[in-house]
């Protein structure tokens, strides 16, 4: 590890030199990039010289207590200054292993989240709603940026599948938890007999996708015009300004009519094609890593069920972590950083626990 930590202190101090360089303040590009570089492993040199500064007083304090003699006094001070570094040489290292677990590429791109009501039918279609709602107000609470992508609403104020980007920083290291089958156990307003129902909703966290990153031939995507279809909205069924993007080689098909331009609608299409295909191909690549190899959280299967809603109860459980809260409507209401903030703290706990079997 430490090894690591002295090569990783070595490049920071390249950058570093690099960064004060005319020709590389020049170029944009590669300033920026290496920016990004510098501003990722600051917090891990700071924290390496935080624990060579404690060796160095441990070291020190050794010293001292082999020249003390029979100074009772100056033994006293020596055995202090001994046990303090040694609490700090513990506490770094364990801050520092936390710290060089590999970061998800992703973690800093903004997403694109599709919800679409599952088994359930009306009250699944309802759900989404209230998913949609709980996103956008986190997003609000965090100062995020949200986009509606495309929405296709039911008449009773429902989704049944509805696609909006969030821009913001830490956006997908935030929300990439979320993706999986949401479950949903209430009363329906039609229910006279006062029956609980269970309704399924699924939700699909996806890293924005760069152009440069994934670049997609033009060939390769079939697009059909149409007249958009869905409650209420003045331009509904008078233009074809509707978009159908099927990209070939996949078969991935994004349909998008939330706009009444064409243009808009096409725009917003190509930006989820792209975000679906990058998420495919990081899929495919992670397939690839043998099983007991994995350690993520819950950013997997979206078939896996990951939490359940209970509002009889008042509850909210995510099944992945075990983790319960009495405080539905709070969280409901957008308040979802204690649930954010637990799986994060397991997914990081498994990561750790992987690196230490390898």
């Amino acid at each position: 590890m430490f090894e690591k930590l002295k090569l990783t202190e070595d490049r920071f101090e390249e950058i570093s030199e690099k960064l004060s360089s005319p020709d590389i303040i020049s170029d944009n590009e590669l300033y920026a990039k290496l920016m990004k570089e510098y501003k990722s492993l600051t917090p891990i040199v700071e924290k390496y010289r935080e624990y060579t500064a404690a060796v160095n007083d441990r070291d020190g304090a050794k010293e001292l207590l082999e020249e003390s003699g029979s100074d009772k006094e100056m033994k006293e001070l020596a055995r202090a200054e001994l046990e303090d570094a040694e609490e700090r040489i513990a506490e770094i290292s364990e801050e520092l292993k936390i710290l060089l677990i590999p970061r998800d590429p992703n973690d800093d791109k903004n997403v694109i989240i599709e919800i679409r009501g599952g088994a359930g039918g009306d009250e699944a279609s309802l759900f989404a709603n209230s998913l949609f709602r709980m996103y956008s107000m986190y997003a609000e609470s965090r100062r995020w940026k949200i986009d509606i992508l495309n929405a296709n609403p039911t008449e009773l104020g429902g989704f049944k599948e509805i696609s909006f980007s969030i821009e913001g920083e830490g956006a997908y290291s935030r929300l990439k938890y979320e993706s999986g089958v949401h479950r949903v156990q209430r009363v329906p307003e039609t229910e006279s007999q006062g029956r609980i129902h269970t309704s399924t909703v699924t939700v699909a966290v996806l890293p924005e996708a760069d152009e440069v990153e994934l670049e997609i031939n033009p060939a390769d995507i079939k697009t059909d015009v149409f007249r958009a279809s869905g409650a209420g909205g003045q331009h509904i069924n008078k233009t074809e300004s509707a978009v159908r993007l099927t990209h070939i080689p996949t078969g991935l098909v994004v349909e998008c009519q939330d706009e009444r331009s064409q243009y808009k609608n096409k725009d917003k299409a190509m930006k989820i094609l792209r975000s679906r295909l990058l998420d495919k191909l990081t899929e495919e690549q992670n397939d690839k890593i043998a099983s007991d190899r994995r350690s993520q959280v819950g950013t997997g299967s979206r078939s896996e069920r990951i939490r359940t809603y209970n509002f009889p109860e008042g509850r909210v459980t995510d099944h992945r972590i075990g983790l319960t809260i009495y405080r539905l409507e709070h969280i409901l209401n957008g308040n979802m950083d204690e649930i954010i903030d637990a799986l994060a703290t397991a997914d990081q706990a498994a990561k750790l626990s992987a690196q230490g079997d390898e």
